[in-house]
C-alpha cells in the first residue's frame, strides 16, 4: 500500500473525502507503529475518543490538562475515561495552578505574559508528551472553520516535525458531529475553558508549533 506523503498528500485527502470517520482510522493506522490521539476533553471530545479507541481499543490518549479546567469538564474526563476504557497519560504543567496565579495570574492575549503562561500551561506539557511517545500518527479532533489557520489544514496533514496528523471529523459541522455523538450515546460537556486559547477563534498554540 503506497504510504502518505508531502507529495500526495492532496491525493489521499480527495480520495477520503467523504469516507466514514472509522475507516479514515484504520487507514492512517496501517501506517503507524506508535499512534496516540491528543484530547483536551472539550465539548465535542467523545467522537475522537469514541473513533480511536473503537479501532484500536489500546491506542494511547493523552491529556495534557492545564489545571484550569472546570468542574463539569473534569466529571465530563472521568466519565470518558470509564466508559471508554481509555488508555490514558495525564501531562500536568510543572508548575502549581496557585503558583501560576500568583506569579503572572491569567494574562489575556494582549499582555506581554500571555506567551510565557501558555508555554508553561500546555506547550511544555505537551512537547514532554511527544518526547515520550514519540508518535509517527497523531489522532485529533481539528476541523474545517473553527479557525483560520484550520481552514488551511485537511483530514491527512503533516506536523513540523514530520508527524502524519489525522483529523477524521475534519469536514464535520457542529451539528453532524453531535449528531454522530449522541448516536454512540455519549454526551458532550461545553461549560469548558482553555486559558491559553482565550477567543473560540483563536488557536491554543499546539496546532502552530506542531
Amino acid at each position: 500500500m503506497k504510504k502518505i506523503t508531502p507529495q500526495n498528500l492532496a491525493l489521499f485527502n480527495q480520495n477520503v473525502r467523504f469516507e466514514d470517520p472509522l475507516e479514515i482510522i484504520a487507514f492512517a493506522l496501517e501506517f503507524s507503529e506508535r499512534p496516540v490521539v491528543t484530547t483536551s476533553f472539550g465539548p465535542y471530545s467523545a467522537a475522537i475518543l469514541q473513533a480511536c479507541s473503537k479501532v484500536k481499543k489500546d491506542i494511547q490518549v493523552i491529556w495534557c490538562d492545564t489545571g484550569y479546567n472546570t468542574e463539569a469538564t473534569y466529571k465530563h474526563a472521568h466519565y470518558l475515561i470509564e466508559k471508554l476504557q481509555l488508555q490514558i497519560e495525564i501531562f500536568s504543567p510543572k508548575y502549581t495552578t496557585a503558583f501560576l496565579n500568583s506569579s503572572i495570574g491569567i494574562p489575556d492575549v494582549n499582555n506581554p505574559n500571555h506567551e510565557q503562561f501558555s508555554e508553561k500551561v500546555k506547550l511544555e506539557p505537551f512537547d514532554r508528551a511527544f518526547q515520550k511517545y514519540q508518535p509517527d500518527v497523531w489522532f485529533t479532533n481539528v476541523r474545517k472553520n473553527q479557525t483560520n489557520y484550520r481552514n488551511g489544514l485537511d483530514v491527512f496533514s503533516f506536523s513540523q516535525e514530520g508527524i502524519l496528523k489525522v483529523s477524521p471529523f475534519y469536514h464535520y459541522s457542529d451539528e453532524q458531529l453531535s449528531a454522530y455523538i449522541k448516536s454512540k450515546k455519549l454526551p458532550m460537556e461545553f461549560d469548558y475553558f482553555d486559558p491559553v486559547k482565550a477567543l473560540e477563534n483563536r488557536e491554543c498554540g499546539i496546532h502552530l508549533k506542531h
